[in-house]
């Protein structure tokens, strides 16, 4: 069950990379979802401004996003280590690229969300990459158990960007405000969630000496 969860929102998040690069190749229209001012750019304006910066973000995304769920299916850790590790490098590479990417996007592009969505997305962007760097140190060192524990924390935090967008669904469907407005508050709500149940899951698997 919990696996399937890890699954729905990597799926949104690789269509999400899917159709932004269709976009770029001019495969496909961009639009304005329902609630954007009249007369405003298309959606995806910003990301059309940057494209080189754009698909440095979104492919490795799209990787993070089918790597990640394997890194925690026990049957392949357990039956196929070496795909497992091949896996988790992949996954450790295309983590830093999303989010040094990220960093870097919230400084160059104007977010639709503001300075709200900026600061949103340059705080867990640093908790992302702090998250990741602990879990490589901690492999390289041996410490399976924090390893794994910096491992869903990384996770969680990528993987919220396929939380983003139904919460962003629902503003758009019942709170008539613009976009404008809840785009930074949708990053809020996403990051803080995934930063929340990755802890409760953390401290509900860890394993901890029994007293003698």
């Amino acid at each position: 069950m919990l696996h399937t969860l890890l699954f729905l929102p990597a799926i949104i998040g690789i269509v999400m990379a899917i159709r932004r690069t269709l976009v770029l190749a001019g495969i496909i229209s961009s639009f304005n979802p329902p609630g954007m001012a009249k007369g405003s750019p298309p959606f995806d304006t910003e990301f059309g401004k940057h494209p080189i910066l754009t698909l440095i973000h979104i492919l490795p995304g799209a990787l993070f996003m089918i790597t990640g769920p394997l890194q925690f299916i026990p049957g392949i850790r357990t039956r196929h280590l070496g795909f497992h590790r091949l896996n988790g490098r992949i996954y450790i590479a295309s983590a830093y690229i999303v989010g040094i990417s990220a960093l870097v996007m919230s400084f160059v592009l104007s977010p639709i969300g503001g300075i709200n969505q900026a600061a949103a997305t340059i705080l867990f962007a640093i908790l992302f990459l702090v998250s990741i760097s602990k879990a490589w140190w901690y492999i390289a060192h041996k410490e399976i158990a924090l390893h794994r524990e910096w491992m869903i924390r990384a996770f969680s935090i990528g993987l919220a960007i396929g939380t983003i967008r139904p919460i962003m669904v629902s503003f758009f469907a019942f709170s008539g405000l613009p976009p404008q407005v809840f785009f930074g508050t949708a990053f809020w709500i996403g990051f803080t969630l995934h930063t929340l149940a990755a802890e409760i899951w953390i401290n509900y698997t860890r394993v901890t000496p029994s007293s003698s």
